[in-house]
């Protein structure tokens, strides 16, 4: 498959301007390196890891693969200013940046060489963070499982390509390659993919997450915590019905907070995806099957380009 190139896939060094998100819980070494080595660009998710654990993260990484992979650094994280450090001591060379605005750091990631891509849901964090030196931006819509902002993917991906001169990429409801056809044509240079990737075969997460992903429909995205200012978008479950309950009821957010403690871990990890918050964004019904990263990135790609007619 020929290769698609655009002044991401330039800034990053990788064959295909596919990134995946550094999803929490989700995105470790093993997912990370399975979709470098597929030719995007994979991303260890910092999360509210400590920094040494992200150094471990990032050294297993390379005894998988010898191409670009970044970490995504979750700004809200206590830990955040030690990753800071650990990506500079360990030569990542690639940053996303999550919850948050990343120019605290700045200065030293670029003074040690690091490409840093902000995630973006706005065309005002968008300009400020070119105006201190981000290398490109991703902005996602709110069709994106986690964190989410207000707008959809379609509405602000083209209004952030007109507001700055960096490469932009698309992220948010993408998981197959009429989405990247779609971010190409809203003046994307790559796309951003999590939900698609959590069911891969590398990726470490409980069989039930994967499988309540490929089950699920497209009203089952549920959006909880918009009472207090952090929507998060998740799939249906016992747990997300008594959070809305809760949430009309008018309960504070330390009892909301109280509720959700722990809730992603249990369901990557130990399979609750009744009481866990299973995050995935809004393209889940999409995904109907479990693949290697490998097969995603050529289906995605060899789709992609028959739409668009890229030789």
């Amino acid at each position: 498959m020929s290769k698609m190139r655009t002044r991401i896939t330039e800034l990053l060094g990788v064959e295909y301007p596919i990134i995946q998100g550094g999803m929490a819980w989700v995105a470790e070494h093993h997912l990370a390196a399975a979709v470098s080595e597929a030719g995007g660009l994979g991303l260890i998710g910092g999360a509210n890891a400590p920094g040494e654990v992200v150094r471990e993260e990032i050294r297993k990484a390379r005894k998988l693969t010898d191409k670009p992979f970044g970490v995504n650094v979750m700004l809200m994280s206590p830990y955040a200013d030690d990753v800071a450090k650990v990506i500079v001591e360990e030569g990542i060379r690639v940053v996303t940046t999550g919850a948050g605005n990343p120019e605290k750091y700045m200065d030293i990631w670029k003074a040690a060489g690091v490409k840093v891509i902000p995630v973006v849901a706005s065309v005002a964090l968008a300009r400020r963070m070119e105006r201190h030196g981000a290398d490109a931006v991703v902005a996602e819509g709110c069709e994106s499982g986690g964190h989410i902002g207000e707008q959809t993917t379609m509405t602000l991906v083209p209004q952030v390509v007109d507001a700055v001169e960096i490469p932009v990429i698309a992220a948010g409801g993408i998981g197959d390659g009429r989405g990247i056809a779609a971010a190409f044509m809203l003046g994307a240079e790559a796309v951003q993919i999590g939900t698609r990737f959590v069911v891969s075969k590398e990726a470490v997460v409980h069989e039930n997450y994967k499988q309540r992903i490929i089950k699920a429909k497209d009203i089952d995205s549920a959006v909880t915590g918009r009472s207090h200012g952090h929507p998060i978008r998740c799939l249906r479950n016992e747990m997300t019905r008594e959070y809305v309950k809760m949430e009309a009821e008018g309960k504070s957010f330390e009892e909301l907070e109280y509720m959700t403690l722990g809730a992603l871990r249990r369901a990557v990890q130990e399979g609750d995806v009744a009481r866990g918050t299973v995050m995935a964004g809004q393209i889940a019904g999409l995904i109907s099957k479990e693949q290697t990263c490998k097969e995603m990135v050529e289906e995605m790609m060899d789709q992609a380009k028959t739409l668009m007619k890229w030789d």
